[in-house]
C-alpha cells in the first residue's frame, strides 16, 4: 500500500457531488463509528503490550501472553454460549 498525502492524486474514492444531505450524514456517522472501533481495539492491544513490556524476563513476557490468550479465549467461549442461548 503506498503512502499519500492528504490532497494527493489520483484519489481511490471519488466525493459524490450530487449526494443528499443524509447520505453524507450517514457516510460520517459510518466514519466515525469505523473510527470509534479501531480507536477502542487500539486501547485493547495497547494495554496488552504495555502489560508484557512490564514483564522481568522474556519467559515472563511469554507467560503472560500465554495467559492473555487464555483469558481472552475464555471470555470468547463464556459470550458465545451466552449468544447461543439467546438465539
Amino acid at each position: 500500500m503506498s503512502e499519500r498525502s492528504p490532497g494527493q492524486w489520483p484519489v481511490d474514492q471519488l466525493v459524490d457531488l450530487d449526494a443528499s444531505e443524509q447520505e453524507t450524514a450517514d457516510a460520517v456517522d459510518l466514519y466515525v463509528q469505523r473510527a470509534s472501533e479501531q480507536a477502542l481495539h487500539e486501547m485493547v492491544l495497547d494495554s496488552i503490550r504495555h502489560d508484557l513490556e512490564q514483564q522481568p524476563s522474556p519467559l515472563t513476557v511469554i507467560t503472560a501472553a500465554r495467559t492473555w490468550c487464555n483469558r481472552i479465549t475464555a471470555a470468547a467461549a463464556e459470550i458465545a454460549q451466552a449468544k447461543r442461548r439467546t438465539a
